[in-house]
């Protein structure tokens, strides 16, 4: 039955595409791919789809549009057919709320693929500001109330007298990225969590727990740069004394402008966020919706040419992806190449 519904869907896709391609304004656009998401995998996408249109020069370009995770998934989970994205970046796993949204919409088959590995990455401009970090520190500086206590650190050497005495200025990720719910996930709730008053909270008031430890202080420490993390590397690079966060790929880019900032004394190097010492490391993935399979020209041929896209030597690692584990690098290569397994919900 499953099966069944699924293939009709496509049909009806199809069908629907093949009618509003000749529409007055469409401009045929619809017969491409279009991926919508995470401004962390934006890049990573962007050189997928130059490498498939190069391949495949019958298919159109794909279409690939920078929202955000959350904006990205929204979007993605809203329905299927043509007026819906066939696939969102995101840079973090789906939530089971977010599941739970597709489902409701129609979007029952959605194919999961961990296209690799990054890093939420502190930075500083070359020569600029230098602190070892640690989670603590980091909630300490821009939590809006550290511990539920009111914020008064000022300085970095206020959150911990062995920092520089600068004022605390950090340009970040806003709260529709999923680099900004990585942080809160990876750091910040950790660091929070290093009390065990609020490792208690956690099992007794869950909301309480979750304010206090992630909201960010809104007093002009931490400023949202939106869903560009390029804007973010050139703030800091006209201020030393700045730190920023974003995806590690944007620091390997950059590295003639900015430096990383060790986190628990470890480095954000390539092979520390592989083997995971490195305490931000994360993985990034790509949802796509099984029933545009057969609707959208070339979306097959595009989910193939990521898996050819994420290894060792593929084009990817070299602008920064850090390849998967071999295991989960061979098992996703099958479910981009033929398989197109697809997540139940019990997973997230």
């Amino acid at each position: 039955m499953q099966f069944t519904k699924s293939i009709c869907l496509a049909a009806v896709a199809a069908l629907s595409l093949s009618a509003c391609g000749d529409a007055p304004g469409t401009g045929g656009t619809r017969d491409s791919i279009r991926a919508v998401g995470s401004s962390t995998v934006y890049p990573f996408a962007k050189v997928v789809a130059e490498n498939f249109a190069r391949a495949h020069p019958d298919f159109r370009s794909p279409l690939i549009e920078s929202t955000g995770t959350g904006g990205g998934i929204a979007l993605f989970c809203e329905g299927v057919g043509p007026n819906t994205p066939d696939m969102v970046n995101a840079s973090r796993r789906m939530k089971q709320s977010e599941f739970e949204t597709c489902q409701a919409n129609g979007v029952e088959e959605i194919i999961e693929l961990q296209v690799g590995l990054d890093g939420i990455a502190f930075a500083s401009a070359q020569g600029g500001i230098m602190m070892n970090l640690t989670p603590e520190i980091v909630y300490k500086a821009i939590a809006a109330r550290p511990y539920g206590e009111e914020q008064t650190a000022k300085t970095w050497a206020d959150v911990d007298p062995s920092l520089p005495d600068e004022p605390i200025l950090v340009y970040g990720p806003p709260s529709t990225s999923g680099t900004r719910d990585a942080l809160k996930e990876l750091v910040l709730e950790v660091g929070c969590d290093a009390d065990p008053a609020m490792e208690a909270l956690k099992e007794s008031d869950e909301d309480r727990h979750a304010q206090i430890c992630t909201e960010v202080r809104s007093d002009g420490a931490y400023v949202d740069q939106g869903e560009q993390d390029n804007l973010i590397v050139q703030k800091i690079g006209n201020n030393p004394k700045a730190v920023g966060v974003f995806g590690y790929s944007y620091l390997e880019e950059n590295a003639g402008k900015v430096q990383g900032l060790p986190m628990n004394g470890v480095e954000p190097t390539y092979e520390n966020i592989s083997s995971f010492q490195y305490p931000g490391a994360r993985p990034l993935y790509v949802y796509v919706k099984k029933a545009h399979l057969d609707a959208i020209p070339g979306l097959k041929e595009f989910l193939a040419e990521w898996a050819e896209s994420w290894g060792q030597d593929g084009p990817l690692a070299s602008i920064g992806l850090v390849p998967s584990p071999d295991e989960t690098m061979a098992a996703n290569t099958a479910s981009a190449t033929g398989e197109y397994t697809t997540i139940t919900g019990e997973e997230l």
